[in-house]
């Protein structure tokens, strides 16, 4: 029996959907039939409390009571991860939103830049140390239109250099992209020629946006402040404030779902 009349019944949180948003959403995510006997709570109060969770940041233990069980979320969560629901929703709510813009629904540029996470004691066995930054955890390496949407990611130890990631970021650029982006910006740390090889393998010319060598202050460097933007939009979500993952592929999904979140408010509420 559903316990949906049960969640009726409590006051909404700001991170639930609205009717047009799962309207949306509901068939990215409804991976059996939603009244499947197996069942015990609608698949949109699962979804609500999985957004709650990874804009709030507990631990999955102290979710609140009102919230369907955090083990039936936890192992739906893990049903959509390993099927790319978020990813795929992400993708796709990104051509809208492009289009919204006024801008072709795939992009020719792209930014690349990499995000080091604090470790805790769910992902240390797999952190590494970023000597740079001086923190231990893991580095999110990132790709983004010139609008801020994510178009490809992948998760590496702290102590991975941004420029051994070129290829593979590169890859899933074209591929989520149709071989559509022919230029990426990126920084310092993806200078040399074997990055520039591995992009140009994949129809990307890299372009390094430097940094002024005499500078006071704070400095706004073209191109790269896009990407900048992106890293402060997921830092708003507590769950990805720092690694809290065992696993990589789920720090990977909780940020395809993080984005996935930003835009369907861009989509969906903008007046």
């Amino acid at each position: 029996m559903s316990k949906s009349a049960d969640a009726k019944s409590r006051k909404g949180y700001s991170t639930d959907v609205t009717n047009e948003e799962w309207e949306f959403c509901a068939p990215y995510l409804t991976l059996m039939k939603e009244d499947a006997p197996q069942r015990d709570y609608a698949l949109r109060d699962i979804f609500n409390a999985l957004r709650w969770q990874v804009r709030a940041g507990c631990p999955w233990r102290m979710m609140p009571n009102d919230l369907p069980r955090w083990d039936i979320v936890y192992q739906q969560a893990r049903r959509w991860s390993k099927a790319g629901c978020f990813e795929v929703m992400a993708h796709d709510l990104r051509e809208l939103a492009r289009v919204a813009a006024g801008r072709n629904p795939q992009p020719s540029a792209a930014i690349m830049d990499g995000r080091t996470l604090q470790s805790s004691p769910e992902s240390g066995a797999r952190a590494g140390y970023d000597g740079y930054k001086r923190r231990k955890g893991s580095k999110v390496h990132v790709a983004v239109d010139t609008l801020g949407h994510l178009l490809a990611l992948t998760v590496t130890p702290a102590n991975e250099q941004e420029r051994s990631q070129v290829a593979a970021l590169a890859q899933a650029v074209q591929e989520a992209t149709g071989d559509n982006v022919q230029l990426a910006w990126v920084d310092q740390g993806y200078t040399g020629q074997e990055a520039a090889d591995k992009a140009a393998q994949h129809g990307i010319k890299l372009e390094v946006v430097k940094l002024q060598e005499a500078k006071r202050g704070f400095v706004l460097l073209p191109r790269r402040w896009v990407v900048e933007r992106s890293f402060g939009w997921a830092a708003r979500f507590r769950r990805l404030s720092r690694d809290y993952e065992r696993l990589a592929t789920t720090l990977s999904s909780m940020h395809w779902l993080a984005f996935a979140t930003l835009l369907l408010t861009n989509v969906f509420r903008k007046s």
